[in-house]
């Protein structure tokens, strides 16, 4: 080709998704994906602004983020972003909130944006109370029920729970999918909640936890998606090829056990440590690197799961950074996918928009304007003592759950990454920025042009 001419080597359109991917040498251009989200803790005391961290998520293909709260300032960032959120109501909160629609009116008014941006997919009301605190079973169902009654007139955010995979009583194999039978008195209710409203049923499923409780070199594989010799499912006849589609169908099974083959799943949380103590099997940044970004290949591929193919499952990459100030074993402080101080990925993930491994350091920026979030009313129940602006702490998945791992490709072909538990690793393919090659400004008018006919 000539000096400057431009080779489309793929191109290809998912509308369903909203997926674009258009490659210029190699280079991959790609748009957000309503499937991919992340958690935004804030349980440390070393984070940048959260305008710069909405700032990393624009050059990034995530288009979603769970807070654990509603802080104003982590709001208002990400006002004109075109990054939905998932905001949460405290386990400390739900009595009042069962209790009183005034307080869960006030609660709606207090924290959802009185504009449409940001934009607010939904609200979790609690975080795995089901497994952490039973003694507000009974209130769940009424708090959801008040904060749904407290939105807009035709009002498109949902409400729901995050659960716990504790809630199953089995899950090996996936078809075995069933939900523990005590749990029963609250979750009826909460499933035909979820189906009447149109909600997704939350779950934190963590193939490292089920890793560690079976720490096989097949069972890594498995874990990881790398490739391994399959699991077969004797009660489907279905092979499961990595851990995230098996724990993912057993939650599958268990809806469908119960009737509710209408509600819908999210993963609220997964994720892989990059470092932990020394009993802590498979906490490494070699691991964290081929889980992520072999989940975020396989969540790309539109492949589904077993049970229900052809669909990605809409899922919440745990963790946005670190959080140093967690509570629990080392690998509790070291999920996330970002550093702190320099914006850069931990390690390849393949969810950077250009190739790059960040924007660079987190140098705090102008304040943005904020929204007219309002703070938040007084509740007559006192949240629990924890931690300042500590969320829930992660707990285990329980042994048992059954799958497998599938091949995955974490970077191009010839990367190099660093092999420190917990350094930042990089691809050694060149950037946008590094290539010699330019595309001229009629092209780029032409590529956008082209890119506007599409959609």
């Amino acid at each position: 080709m000539g000096n400057g001419e431009v080779e489309w080597s793929s191109m290809f359109w998912r509308e369903k998704k909203n997926i674009l991917l258009i490659t210029h040498y190699g280079f991959i251009y790609a748009a957000p994906q309503s499937f991919i989200g992340i958690n935004y803790g804030d349980v440390a005391d070393n984070l940048p602004p959260p305008t710069a961290t909405a700032r990393l998520l624009q050059s990034t293909t995530i288009s979603k983020v769970r807070l654990y709260g509603t802080d104003p300032a982590m709001i208002s960032a990400f006002a004109g972003t075109g990054i939905s959120l998932l905001l949460g109501a405290a386990n400390g909160d739900i009595p009042n909130l069962a209790s009183s629609p005034a307080a869960a009116a006030a609660w709606v008014a207090a924290h959802l944006p009185s504009t449409s941006s940001p934009a607010v997919s939904a609200v979790s009301v609690g975080n795995e109370v089901l497994f952490a605190d039973t003694s507000l079973a009974s209130q769940l169902v009424p708090a959801l029920q008040n904060i749904y009654a407290a939105l807009p007139p035709n009002s498109s955010v949902k409400v729901s729970t995050v659960n716990a995979m504790d809630v199953l009583a089995s899950s090996d194999p996936p078809s075995s999918g069933v939900f523990k039978p005590e749990l029963a008195a609250a979750l009826d209710p909460l499933l035909a909640f979820l189906s009447k409203t149109g909600s997704p049923f939350l779950i934190n499923p963590y193939p490292y936890f089920a890793y560690q409780s079976d720490p096989r070199p097949e069972t890594l594989a498995f874990c990881l998606f790398q490739p391994n010799a399959g699991r077969p499912d004797a009660g489907s006849g279905l092979t499961y090829t990595n851990m995230f589609d098996a724990q993912v169908d057993a939650v599958r099974a268990a809806l469908d056990a119960k009737g509710y083959k209408d509600v819908e799943i999210v993963v609220a949380e997964t994720g892989w440590p990059h470092s932990g103590g020394t009993d802590e099997a498979g906490a490494t940044a070699e691991n964290a690197r081929a889980f992520v970004a072999g989940l975020v290949s396989h969540l790309r591929s539109m492949a589904g799961t077993p049970r229900v193919p052809g669909e990605s499952v809409d899922t919440y990459l745990f963790a946005m950074y670190d959080e140093d100030l967690k509570p629990g074993k080392p690998s509790e402080k070291s999920f996330g996918l970002f550093q702190t101080t320099t914006l850069a990925e931990m390690y390849p993930t393949g969810l950077m928009r250009n190739g790059t491994a960040g924007i660079g350091p987190a140098m705090a920026p102008a304040p943005a304007p904020t929204l007219p979030v309002r703070p938040s009313p007084a509740l007559a129940s006192p949240p629990p003592a924890t931690i300042p602006g500590q969320q829930p702490q992660v707990t285990p998945v329980q042994p048992g759950s059954a799958a497998a791992g599938g091949p995955s490709a974490l970077c191009a072909p010839g990367t190099a990454t660093t092999t420190s538990r917990g350094a930042a690793a990089g691809c050694s393919s060149h950037s946008a920025a590094e290539s010699s090659r330019t595309i001229s400004v009629l092209h780029i008018l032409a590529c956008v042009w082209l890119m506007y006919l599409l959609i």
